[in-house]
């Protein structure tokens, strides 16, 4: 059974504001992969401490100092958009699932993964430095313009 849209809200807001588009379905995790030219970040967002200790005001941080940014990033809910996530998943081949996690595609094929175990323990700020390393190493400046 899905967590309560109640219980959640506000743990998906904080992503909704920074811009992180919510795929609830999984048609739209798959329209956003197979539309999205450039670098794609998906987030799997969850309720454990260390989602909201960490992993959101890590992407917020990175966000917030990178010149460079992926063309797109979309977020699916781990244990409350169950088709989604599944979905989602499935462009993480070669890793088991893990929430939360962040992986990045570019043109559909998977190039960074962040795993649960590469994000839980981690403050904010190391979570940051290493996406905003993912953004310079994945996102053209061509795709910075553009955000």
């Amino acid at each position: 059974m899905p967590y309560p849209e109640m219980m959640i809200y506000g743990m998906r807001a904080e992503l909704a504001g920074l811009g992180i588009e919510e795929t609830k379905t999984s048609e739209a995790v798959d329209e956003a992969v197979k539309n999205t030219d450039g670098t794609l970040m998906v987030v799997v967002n969850s309720v454990c401490g260390c989602a909201a200790g960490g992993v959101r005001p890590g992407i917020a941080m990175a966000l917030q100092q990178s010149e460079q940014k992926p063309d797109r990033a979309i977020t699916v809910f781990a244990g409350a958009d169950i088709d989604a996530t599944d979905t989602a998943r499935e462009y993480f081949s070669g890793y088991m699932p893990s929430s939360p996690s962040i992986g990045f595609l570019k043109n559909g094929e998977l190039v960074a993964m962040f795993e649960r175990r590469d994000l839980e323990g981690r403050p904010p700020q190391v979570i940051a430095q290493a996406l905003v390393e993912t953004f310079d190493k994945h996102c053209s400046k061509a795709e910075a313009a553009n955000n």
